[in-house]
């Protein structure tokens, strides 16, 4: 039995008391920014190997980070788990279930690394990098980046558990603060590892590497222990049991599970996209604007999109906790009206300033310039229909419901895409334009299914129980 909870601040009633539109907000700006900042380290990364290393690099890292992340979304099973029911426990001011799914959440992610991630990745690495026909250069600047990605990620696992989990509990600012300190550890790792400072050789794409992990690895020391001080709507306590239960576990997963699917099916379509990618003529030209462009500038999107699926899922669920399903069906149209003030001028910037965007990565290149400019003009039809879509796919697994997005993503990032991309390249050989207009394709039907199927309000049915405490929400 855990002892007593130390006074500790209470969770924000604003959340699900407020005005919609700034309870929204007050999650996403936080996140919006860690995005941001996070976001341009990954920037700076490309911009160093870019000019370190070459172009080479840069689609070293892309193609790297593309298979890294089909693992990865195995711990997004648990956050996606553990945020649907600290946001509905949250809602219903439960701290004790609170802190017991936060803890296991913990645990069970720190197994999956190591029982699972870590291995795997390791013996797995070369196989994968064929998979995706990186060319020789390609593969031998990927795989030290990718083998210390694989067996050095624990830190990355913890602090993207605990920023998940505090969001979902109303507590943006926290991951903002560990966020921004973890970017900026990093940007001082990696300006002493790729270029090599005094008695340090130049690393290149692995001191990229080790740049990332080691300071995922402090920053989420220091989250962890954030949460034993008692200071935070999340606490865990030194007497709480070290055992696994197994039925928040159960729980985890019920809702975490469909959610990891969801991001395997997005993520193998990526890395099949960069097969098909590196099977074109021009196959590291278009493996390098395909990081740049796809992976680096789109995040212009899709940070402010990630951060707003974020939000609208810790409303919605805190919401239906607090028994206010009509504040629920709102959220998502708030959030979706934020990401398009984002999304819309991104989208003319992509389409006047492509050749600019791309030299700040270093692209000199001819073909890579061309491809690259190419790519962006037709993201930026996409960067709407994407932000839209996160919105409601948030507002879908903030309900409980992350089955529905799992099978639109099948549908959209998968099927849809990758038909289009195997149907032409049997008929007459695949071109770069081809594979750009299967990814539009996809996020204009991502949308579309997303926005139909919240709409059909289902998800009013859907019952989170409390496994500690034997207890469930009622029929909303």
């Amino acid at each position: 039995m855990s002892s007593p909870l130390r006074a500790r601040p209470g969770f924000d009633r604003s959340i699900v008391e407020g005005p919609l539109g700034a309870a929204v907000w007050k999650i996403a700006w936080p996140t919006l920014l860690q995005n941001v900042v996070s976001g341009l380290q990954g920037m700076v990364d490309h911009v160093m190997v870019g000019h370190f290393v070459g172009y080479r690099g840069n689609a070293a890292i892309g193609v790297s980070w593309q298979i890294f992340l089909v693992v990865v979304v195995f711990v997004v099973s648990l956050s996606s788990g553990m945020g649907v029911l600290v946001a509905r426990f949250a809602g219903r001011g439960d701290a004790r279930a609170v802190n017991r799914v936060v803890y296991q959440g913990l645990l069970a992610g720190f197994g999956l690394f190591a029982c699972v991630l870590a291995p795997a990745g390791l013996l797995a690495a070369p196989a994968l990098l064929d998979l995706v026909r990186a060319e020789p250069g390609v593969q031998a600047e990927a795989l030290p980046y990718l083998r210390i990605m694989f067996v050095m990620s624990i830190g990355m696992v913890l602090f993207f558990l605990v920023s998940g989990a505090l969001r979902a509990a109303g507590d943006a600012r926290t991951p903002l603060r560990l966020g921004v300190a973890l970017t900026a550890l990093n940007l001082v790792l990696n300006l002493v590892l790729i270029p090599g400072l005094g008695p340090i050789p130049a690393l290149g794409t692995a001191g990229a590497a080790l740049g990332t992990v080691g300071a995922a690895a402090i920053v989420s020391g220091v989250a962890v222990y954030e949460l034993f001080r008692g200071k935070l709507p999340i606490q865990l306590s030194r007497s709480t049991s070290w055992r696994p239960d197994a039925a928040v576990v159960r729980e985890l997963l019920r809702f975490g599970l469909p959610t990891g699917l969801q991001g395997i099916a997005m993520n193998v379509g990526g890395v099949i996209l960069i097969r098909y990618v590196g099977s074109l003529e021009d196959s590291a030209e278009g493996q390098a604007a395909y990081a740049v462009g796809y992976t680096q500038l789109f995040s212009l999107v899709s940070w402010t999109s990630v951060a707003l699926m974020a939000a609208a899922a810790a409303v919605v669920g805190q919401s239906l906790g607090a028994r206010r399903p009509g504040r629920a069906t709102r959220a998502p149209l708030h959030a979706a009206r934020i990401g398009l003030w984002v999304a819309l001028p991104v989208s003319a910037l992509f389409a006047l300033g492509g050749r600019t965007l791309l030299g700040w990565f270093g692209m000199e290149d001819p073909r890579v310039l061309a491809l690259g400019e190419q790519l962006l003009r037709y993201l930026a039809v996409s960067a709407p229909f994407l932000t839209t879509a996160l919105a409601f796919t948030g507002a879908l697994q903030g309900t409980g419901d992350t089955r529905s997005p799992m099978y639109i993503s099948i549908v959209s990032q998968l099927a849809l895409p990758l038909g289009i991309c195997a149907a032409l390249d049997a008929w007459r050989g695949l071109v770069a334009a081809d594979i750009w207009t299967a990814i539009v394709i996809g996020h204009v039907a991502r949308c579309g299914l997303s926005v139909a199927r919240f709409r059909q309000g289902r998800w009013l049915s859907i019952r989170v129980g409390d496994p500690g405490a034997g207890s469930s929400d009622q029929k909303e």
